[in-house]
């Protein structure tokens, strides 16, 4: 068996049935769902695990139950998928490259909203070696998405904004058709700035229908309230400064540092 992720360790997954990915995907391929998410401690979320054990699979990919995330998210100059969340705009989008590093797996990604609030996300198969970028392929797929969806975009107006890494642990109820992902290992880089959520916190996420799941239910029980929590609205705020001040600051000093770049050294002048 794959040795445990120290995220797999800490959150106690090894008690957990195991899942397929068909198994995961066929319970739970929701285009149109709602997100909740919910930042705990370690150990409240190693507890979240337990209390899910007899309704919940993890998904277990050949004994390996983490899976490493890397995703670069791309943005106007102007930074208006940013802007779009931050104010609250009903044409909200987000446009990305992911890869799944331990299986070289790569997809572009278009999230929007629709009428209704709820979260839509598209997705398109891509190379490893397309991972960062939008190549001809993947600009008409993103473009063809944006232009149904009505929002005034085009990949000729994209650049890469920030790169966002994790661990993530996914969890299914396979009867109900709702999940829960666990995220650890949360790191954002930009330039020469990186950020990162304090180690001893997980990023924890329901996707489900519009009503709260069995999952959220036993969330509130054990104390957690949903935060209002983008990765890439979090990650860019952190990693630029004069960015509008905005809600999302106040929690990102609570649970997030910055490392800025070194200073650069002054040239010291000798003496007359």
């Amino acid at each position: 068996m794959t040795p445990a992720s120290p995220l797999a360790a800490g959150l106690g997954l090894s008690a957990l049935r195991g899942a397929t990915l068909a198994e995961v995907d066929a319970a739970a391929a929701l285009q149109h769902r709602t997100d909740r998410k919910y930042l705990l401690p370690l150990d409240g979320a190693r507890l979240l695990v337990e209390r899910l054990a007899d309704s919940h699979h993890v998904l277990d990919l050949a004994g390996r139950r983490t899976t490493s995330y890397l995703s670069t998210y791309f943005d106007t100059e102007r930074l208006g998928a940013w802007r779009a969340h931050v104010q609250g705009r009903r044409r909200r989008w987000k446009v990305r490259t992911r890869l799944y590093a331990e299986d070289g797996l790569c997809r572009v990604e278009v999230k929007t909203k629709d009428g209704r609030g709820a979260t839509v996300k598209h997705a398109l198969k891509a190379p490893t070696h397309a991972y960062g970028r939008l190549d001809d392929s993947a600009a008409e797929f993103v473009d063809d998405v944006l232009r149904r969806a009505a929002v005034p975009v085009t990949t000729a107006a994209l650049t890469p904004a920030a790169e966002i890494r994790y661990v993530r642990a996914a969890l299914a109820d396979l009867h109900h058709g709702t999940r829960i992902t666990f995220d650890g290992s949360l790191t954002y880089h930009h330039g020469d700035r990186t950020a990162g959520l304090d180690p001893g916190h997980v990023l924890v996420e329901t996707k489900g229908g519009t009503r709260p799941a069995p999952a959220d239910r036993l969330l509130l029980r054990l104390g957690a309230r949903p935060v209002s929590l983008s990765k890439y609205i979090v990650g860019r705020s952190l990693l630029t400064p004069g960015l509008p001040d905005n809600g999302i600051r106040r929690l990102a000093r609570a649970h997030f540092t910055v490392e800025a770049p070194p200073a650069p050294l002054l040239e010291r002048t000798p003496a007359a």
